[in-house]
């Protein structure tokens, strides 16, 4: 295991509400992306770092593809539907 992937299993823990279950809450925008301040609104324990690995194409936004990547991963919560 990496020194990266050691540092964001602490705040995948944290993560605990599925996000599915959040979708409308943190969205606020409703543009289909998480932004990491409408992460971090919901999930205050999200650090940039941590936003950063999941945002895997650079753009300063997670898409469905990254949110899947990220719970695939372990680093988000599964969602429960």
């Amino acid at each position: 295991m990496t020194r990266k992937t050691l540092m964001l299993i602490p705040a995948a823990l944290l993560l605990a509400t599925p996000l599915a279950a959040q979708d409308a809450a943190i969205d606020v925008n409703a543009d289909g992306m998480y932004s990491f301040p409408e992460l971090q609104a919901v999930m205050p324990d999200m650090t940039e770092d941590t936003f950063t690995t999941l945002d895997a194409n650079g753009d300063g936004l997670l898409d469905a593809d990254e949110i899947a990547a990220g719970t695939d991963a372990g680093l988000l919560p599964a969602s429960d539907g």
